[in-house]
């Protein structure tokens, strides 16, 4: 698993469509539901008739945590929910980038109200991405 300042990530060695339902089920174990889903490979496609390769955007929510960060915060609702990116890296191997909570706090005030969140939903984040 790899960090930048902004996300969570790792590749893993499964096809993407195997990947992305792998995501699903490794988030639900952490409490988290997927509010949405953006196919980017088929909306590029549509909108811009381009191809790019097998993507998804998970919109990831758990309540308990994105109401305990609106109670702190009511803007923070602008980068929730948040966002699980699944990307194929070739036929057998697929890339899962989380948006990392901690880039939250640069965004929204660093209280320790809401640095506790974070760590929360980062430690949850890392622990879906780590399983797969």
């Amino acid at each position: 698993m790899a960090m930048t300042d902004y996300t969570i990530s790792t590749t893993v060695a499964l096809p993407f469509a195997q990947t992305v339902e792998a995501v699903r089920d490794a988030l639900a174990g952490q409490g988290f539901g997927v509010l949405t889903e953006i196919d980017l490979q088929a909306t590029l496609k549509r909108k811009l008739d381009v191809d790019i390769v097998p993507q998804v955007i998970l919109g990831a929510c758990r309540p308990q945590l994105a109401y305990q960060a609106l109670s702190i915060e009511p803007s923070i609702a602008a980068v929730l929910p948040c966002n699980v990116v699944v990307r194929a890296a070739g036929e057998a191997s697929t890339v899962v980038e989380a948006f990392n909570p901690d880039a939250m706090l640069g965004l929204a005030g660093d209280s320790e109200a809401l640095r506790l969140v974070a760590a929360d939903a980062k430690e949850r984040l890392g622990a879906a991405i780590a399983s797969l």
